[in-house]
């Protein structure tokens, strides 16, 4: 990888060093800091979503067993494509 990378963008090296300060790494975020709280709020929210799609199939799957079991009782499987081989 080319060492002037920075200059076909147009940025001087000190001014990248200078946004890589700025930004906190894992062991720099304070508790009150903006980052940290992004974080926690992600992982929050990751949970959330977890818990709604782990309901919303619970829920589909409750439906396709209930569909089947009023099905038409014939005893006929139901139908699906053969693979031809």
């Amino acid at each position: 990888m080319c060492r002037r990378w920075h200059r076909s963008w147009g940025v001087d090296r000190t001014v990248l060093y200078h946004w890589r300060n700025l930004m906190p790494g894992e062991s720099g975020a304070t508790a009150d800091s903006p980052v940290r709280e992004l974080r926690k709020e992600i992982r929050d929210l990751k949970r959330v979503l977890a818990a709604m799609e782990l309901d919303f199939f619970k829920g589909a799957l409750q439906k396709v067993e209930a569909r089947r079991r009023t099905g038409s009782g014939s005893g006929e499987t139901a139908a699906t494509t053969r693979s031809g081989k």
